[in-house]
């Protein structure tokens, strides 16, 4: 009996391992901290939040529609849902007192996306730009050029971008390969190759930058993007995602360019659309973002073809 105890008990620790890996820690921690807020609503008002009802839920998401987007309500709710099945609860989120609040409050607010402004073709330029105008080591420079280059030129997600070692990296007569090992939409880690080939113009390339990077650092295996510590020394730490944030910020301030509304995202997005305005297809465009459904996607080439197939442009005045 002591023995089937036993087993028992390393099946339920082994399950509870494979629950939190089903999840990128990124998720998990995202997970956390909105079921915290929703904890801190429920706390404040005598109210139940693990496990909790369909129609506390209803009253928190009212609460937040005040100051918040609807991405953000369907977000939070995800978060409760999920939080509850890893505890062995069961939260009935299409319940119609949670459906038809988030359709009224979708009604009153209304549902478009506001995103974070692409980077463009002549901010990536600016941005290079400045970055060589600066007096600083040359080691910092190739790094920051090489990272941005890089986060464009592959349409790459935060994550994907610091993630990359040396051992993903194929340089080949066309250009560079890089495996990426696992990202959001590729949680089982099945990967995928992206493909970035040389530019004409080499102050621009980002595997000729990247190229140098490796050449000046003296990187040969492990995290490609890393920190320095004081003094400008090489460390052999990952940048975090919030580094490719907080980098260009600094040189999008340091260019002129007005930073409020651009995003680590932005490196991702600016890829989609100028490849869009330039007449790339879904296809190819997902082919590279590793997006899975087409849905951003089209977002992104009809907004980079807003001018360009404009109705009123057939119009003589």
């Amino acid at each position: 009996m002591n023995e089937l105890t036993t087993d028992l008990k390393l099946l339920h620790e082994a399950t509870l391992n494979n629950l939190k890996n089903s999840k990128a820690n990124n998720t998990l921690r995202a997970y956390k901290s909105d079921f915290k807020d929703f904890g801190a609503f429920c706390a404040k008002n005598g109210l139940n939040s693990l496990p909790t009802e369909p129609k506390i839920v209803s009253l928190y998401l009212t609460h937040l529609s005040k100051n918040s987007k609807i991405s953000t309500l369907r977000r939070r709710l995800v978060s409760i849902s999920m939080v509850h099945k890893m505890k062995g609860h069961y939260l009935d989120t299409k319940h119609p007192i949670i459906v038809e609040n988030l359709m009224g409050i979708r009604r009153v607010k209304g549902s478009i996306q506001r995103g974070k402004k692409p980077l463009l073709i002549n901010h990536l330029k600016l941005l290079i730009d400045t970055i060589n105008e600066q007096k600083t080591e040359e080691i910092k420079k190739f790094r920051d050029k090489s990272l941005i280059l890089i986060g464009f030129g592959g349409g790459f997600r935060r994550t994907e971008l610091i993630s990359i070692d040396h051992e993903d990296l194929e340089f080949v007569p066309e250009g560079l390969k890089i495996t990426i090992k696992k990202s959001k939409t590729d949680q089982y880690g099945e990967g995928m190759i992206k493909g970035i080939p040389y530019f004409s113009t080499e102050n621009y390339c980002p595997v000729k930058n990247l190229n140098k990077w490796l050449e000046i650092s003296k990187i040969k295996s492990g995290p490609i993007f890393r920190r320095f510590s004081k003094g400008l020394s090489l460390t052999d730490k990952r940048l975090t995602d919030q580094s490719v944030v907080l980098l260009m910020k600094e040189y999008l301030n340091l260019a002129g360019i007005e930073n409020t509304n651009f995003a680590g995202h932005s490196l991702r997005s600016g890829f989609a659309t100028v490849a869009a305005e330039s007449g790339a297809d879904e296809r190819s465009i997902m082919a590279m973002t590793g997006h899975k459904t087409t849905q951003m996607v089209r977002r992104y080439i009809r907004e980079a073809n807003i001018f360009k197939n404009n109705a009123l442009n057939k119009v003589k005045f």
